[in-house]
């Protein structure tokens, strides 16, 4: 709860996972420099992205657990400041899937990072979080609208999506540059550049008849980072027969085509180093990855009650009823019989519940990192996840349950 809360950006979540890491004694290293042939609890961070592994005295095959940072939002444009019917207003870029009409009617703060120019030659991050309502995205009043009750909500990205933030003749009236330059304490023209988006200042909650259920923003996916920064953490000090190592991409939610993407070699460039750290030829290293394995833990949907007919009807996801197996025969999901079996059997020496998940056939079908992680390592590959309904909504639910069964269902991986 307080790591979702604390986390409303990828380089925020980095942060949080960071403090875990630290805090059971990981030690942090540059992408540029060296790394260390030593056994040991090691960790690279490139932006929203973070490699973690654990060096033991066998470099062996790798077990890797691949989850992601960023989810469908609001962001802020490199020229926001916008001026409408008295309002001001910031202008924004829809980031991924969002499902548009939960962000109306939000109180919205503002988060992400900000690079200013320091002293000649040197440019500092700060990363920002403020956690106030200062944004809002107000929805059309119904006598405005007659037409909504017969034929939905229907919203325009570009026009019907910026958020206002204050009236345009206050005499407090500033661009958003000078507002961030007031927040950090530095001068406006020294404000280069920002990675900045507005967040759901609503925290998170158990809900429920029963208090079973989580009720909160990003849950897709850092549910998933949490649950297996926390396993990771665990296992440090026992680590099965391969070497763990956690991936935290970032964006997936955009197709992964980026540095810190999985569709990039930040993770395979990095692993090959470790082996060479650890005194492995190139050739040991391709037959180590040949025998390693990765579990891609993405968000699952649970049956909505709502909708049963979206669902396919021989494979109902139940919240709190375990971790999700997710298939799909065109491989928009990487699970095969044989990293599924593999799964099945872990998890069933630890008395971990195991779902499965399949699309049906008449809707398109999501992805996750599997199959992009799977091809561009050529490893074996499964997709699991926690259920949860309204996913990529402003404001998500999982089960309390499942989070201990993911956590659990990582570590057992781990040990195995």
């Amino acid at each position: 709860m307080g790591d979702l809360a604390a986390s409303p950006t990828p380089y925020h979540a980095v942060a949080q996972a960071v403090t875990h890491l630290v805090g059971a004694g990981f030690r942090e290293l540059s992408l540029t420099a060296p790394l260390p042939p030593d056994d040991g609890r090691y960790f690279i961070v490139s932006g929203g992205g973070l490699v973690a592994w654990v060096n033991t005295g066998d470099p062996g095959p790798f077990t890797i657990v691949g989850t992601h940072t960023d989810s469908p939002n609001l962001r802020i444009r490199a020229n926001p400041d916008i001026t409408s019917g008295g309002w001001s207003q910031l202008g924004v870029e829809t980031y991924g899937g969002l499902l548009l009409n939960s962000w109306l009617d939000r109180d919205l703060g503002l988060a992400g990072r900000v690079l200013v120019q320091g002293n000649p030659g040197t440019v500092t991050p700060h990363l920002v979080r403020i956690d106030e309502p200062i944004l809002r995205v107000p929805q059309l009043a119904i006598h405005l609208d007659r037409e909504i009750r017969e034929k939905g909500l229907k919203l325009n990205p570009q026009t019907q999506l910026t958020p206002l933030w204050a009236l345009a003749e206050s005499e407090a009236d500033r661009t958003f540059v000078e507002f961030l330059a007031t927040h950090l304490g530095v001068d406006p023209q020294k404000v280069l550049s920002w990675d900045m988006m507005a967040f759901d200042t609503q925290p998170p909650a158990i809900v429920g008849r029963d208090a079973n259920m989580i009720a909160s923003a990003r849950i897709d996916n850092l549910f998933s980072t949490f649950c297996a920064v926390q396993a990771l953490t665990q296992i440090a000090d026992t680590p099965g027969s391969s070497r763990p190592a956690l991936v935290l991409y970032d964006h997936e939610e955009i197709g992964s085509e980026s540095s810190t993407g999985a569709a990039g070699s930040f993770l395979s460039g990095l692993l090959e180093r470790i082996s060479a750290a650890s005194g492995l030829t190139r050739s040991e290293h391709l037959q180590a990855m040949a025998g390693s394995f990765v579990l891609s833990v993405d968000g699952a949907h649970a049956t909505h009650p709502n909708y049963v007919d979206k669902h396919e009807p021989s494979h109902h996801v139940v919240m709190n009823g375990g971790v999700v197996i997710k298939r799909n025969a065109n491989l928009r999901y990487a699970t095969d019989a044989i990293s599924e079996a593999r799964f099945r059997e872990i998890c069933a020496r630890a008395e971990i519940p195991v779902q499965t998940y399949v699309h049906r056939n008449d809707l398109p079908c999501g992805s996750t990192i599997g199959p992009v992680t799977s091809a561009e390592l050529a490893i074996s590959t499964i997709d699991i996840g926690a259920p949860q309904l309204a996913m990529h909504s402003i404001r998500e639910l999982a089960g309390v349950e499942d989070a201990d069964h993911l956590t659990r269902a990582i570590a057992a991986t781990w040990l195995a």
